[in-house]
């Protein structure tokens, strides 16, 4: 089955910016708009002509270029529902099930509260490829500036029903020092050590190390494990529910 052409860059200090192409309409879409300048240089490497915006979240790291974008392309642009009031300029607003549609190709809008209280991802059902903004990162998932834990766990764990198969692409390349603060809460995940040697190998070759796949996130990322006794344990905090082991290893996080 055919699947969307991607084309992934760095963008300001440390995010990645997405262009997704379908080659048959012609038609691309910009997931985010960090830098709308580095969005259409890459966009004229490739050849391709932006018609669509695809935010995830309001912060500016995430929507800060959509003017600058719509201007220089006419590119439609569309954002969650919830923060309406916080992106513009936007055009269309979604909410969690919803479709969008870059030609050929159909992506499902799935409500992620947690990071900020509007997240949206976009789930490409059929090709088995997800662009998920803040929500969850490579060994990782996002501070949590707006929502509760609860929220959060609420959020990853319907991402965590995904096919094992599916690819990852998250915003930000933080997976090195995520690596260092999972093996610190969960030291003895033989899984996690090879993820974490992994990771280090490509980072010294300044290699990304997005975008990864679900199967070996819910093996190693201590976030998506909220509910293994095995990490309760290693925490303490045997017999508490994955929320509470969740926001613990949260908070360990903000300070590390």
């Amino acid at each position: 089955m055919p699947k969307p052409e991607i084309r992934q860059f760095p963008c300001l200090s440390d995010n990645y910016g997405y262009l997704v192409h379908d080659p048959s309409s012609g038609e691309t879409v910009a997931i985010d708009t960090p830098d709308a300048d580095a969005y259409l240089a890459e966009a004229e490497k490739a050849g391709w002509t932006i018609t669509q915006i695809w935010n995830t979240h309001h912060h500016f790291d995430h929507a800060g270029g959509n003017a600058a974008l719509k201007a220089a392309t006419g590119a439609r642009i569309t954002a969650p529902a919830y923060d309406r009031h916080r992106i513009s300029p936007s055009d269309v607003f979604v909410k969690d099930g919803d479709t969008v549609t870059l030609g050929n190709f159909t992506a499902r809008v799935i409500f992620t509260p947690g990071h900020t209280m509007g997240h949206v991802v976009y789930h490409f059902d059929s090709e088995h490829i997800a662009f998920v903004g803040d929500t969850l990162f490579a060994l990782g998932c996002g501070r949590l500036f707006e929502g509760s834990p609860a929220d959060m766990w609420a959020s990853l764990s319907r991402l965590r029903q995904w096919p094992d198969e599916t690819v990852i692409y998250c915003a930000h390349e933080y997976t090195q020092a995520n690596a260092a603060f999972a093996l610190s809460v969960d030291p003895a995940n033989t899984a996690l050590k090879t993820y974490a040697d992994d990771v280090s190998a490509r980072r010294a070759k300044n290699l990304p190390t997005v975008p990864t796949v679900l199967s070996r996130e819910k093996a190693a990322n201590p976030f998506l494990r909220a509910d293994d006794p095995d990490l309760a344990a290693q925490l303490g905090l045997t017999g508490q529910d994955a929320v509470a082991v969740f926001a613990e290893v949260r908070a360990r996080k903000d300070s590390f």
